[in-house]
């Protein structure tokens, strides 16, 4: 089995409406992402010997992921205060990104995992650094 991985970057503005800390107030952090996907070598073809072209893992990680989140307010649905604030923004024409969780490092890794597990991406690992010393993993190994 192979892995390889892509880093991207993009920005955002979040809350975290309920923490006991500073980020329940409106902030914004420059993200860095890690994918990792995982196979065997295509067999042949013009792809042969690689787990999947790079580019192609950029183009479904940026449609997926980075042209819907980078430079938007990240809220969660579940959330009555930020989605008022949500609401504002777009009636502001300002860009939002709503999300069924709280919108912390893990949850989000979690979603991203699963947002292009979905379109049929072989992902392996989430990686996803908040900062530029604090990150979050998630896999769905469930020994981890």
């Amino acid at each position: 089995m192979f892995k390889i991985a892509k880093e991207f970057s993009f920005d955002m503005a979040h809350m975290l409406d309920g923490h006991d800390g500073k980020c329940k107030n409106l902030h914004g952090h420059t993200y860095k992402l890690q994918v990792e996907v995982s196979g065997k070598l295509v067999a042949e073809g013009a792809k042969r010997g690689m787990v999947m072209d790079y580019s192609d893992l950029k183009t479904i990680v940026k449609r997926e992921i980075l042209d819907p989140m980078d430079h938007a307010y990240i809220y969660d649905l579940n959330s009555e205060k930020e989605s008022k604030i949500a609401r504002l923004l777009i009636e502001l024409d300002s860009k939002v990104y709503g999300i069924p969780s709280r919108s912390t490092a893990e949850e989000m890794a979690k979603y991203m995992f699963e947002k292009l597990t979905q379109v049929g991406l072989p992902v392996s690992l989430i990686r996803l650094w908040e900062t530029p010393t604090s990150y979050c993993e998630y896999t769905a190994d469930e020994s981890f």
